[in-house]
C-alpha cells in the first residue's frame, strides 16, 4: 500500500495542491498521513498564556483543519491518520518514514509565506523608492535648502 505524508496549514490551499494527486487516481489505495502545522507563536506569549492553554489551542486548531480536510480527501477515514506537528518537520518526517514498511511520498501543501513570495519575485534585493516619489523628494529638499539659505 502506498503512503503519502501531507503537511498542511490551510485546508483550501492544500486541496488545490492535492488536486493533481486525486486526478491521477492515487487516492484509491493510499494510506494518507495528514500533518497539521499550526501557526507559530512568539516566545513572548508565555507571559500571557500557559503552556497547556497553548497546547489546547493547537489541538483545537488542528481538529478544525482536519474537519475541513477529511471531506475533501474523498477516501475512507480508516485510510487517514492525523498528526499534529510539535517539533521540527525533518525529525517528524523521519519518524513517520520509519513507522511504515516502505518509503512514503512527502507532499508539502502548506501555504507559502508572504515574505518568501515577495523576495522570489524581486530580481534584486536593493531598496528602490516607490514610483512617483522622486519629484516630491527633490522639491522638499530644495525647499528646505531655500529656507536655510534665506535665514
Amino acid at each position: 500500500m502506498d503512503r503519502v505524508i501531507v503537511y498542511v496549514d490551510d485546508a483550501a490551499y492544500a486541496q488545490q495542491v492535492l488536486a493533481p494527486l486525486f486526478a491521477r487516481g492515487a487516492a484509491a489505495g493510499t494510506q494518507w498521513v495528514l500533518v497539521a502545522c499550526a501557526p507559530r507563536m512568539t516566545h513572548r506569549i508565555s507571559k500571557w498564556v500557559s503552556h497547556s492553554a497553548r497546547e489546547n489551542w493547537r489541538a483545537k486548531w488542528a481538529d478544525k483543519l482536519f474537519a475541513q480536510m477529511l471531506p475533501g480527501l474523498r477516501v475512507p477515514t480508516d485510510r487517514v491518520t492525523t498528526v499534529l506537528a510539535k517539533g521540527p518537520l525533518a525529525e517528524l518526517t523521519d519518524q513517520l518514514q520509519a513507522a511504515g514498511t516502505s518509503a512514503a511520498q512527502v507532499v508539502d501543501a502548506r501555504r507559502p509565506k508572504m515574505d518568501a513570495a515577495e523576495e522570489s519575485t524581486r530580481p534584486d534585493k536593493r531598496w528602490s523608492p516607490p514610483p512617483g516619489t522622486l519629484l516630491g523628494s527633490l522639491l522638499t529638499g530644495f525647499g528646505a535648502l531655500w529656507v536655510l539659505a534665506l535665514e
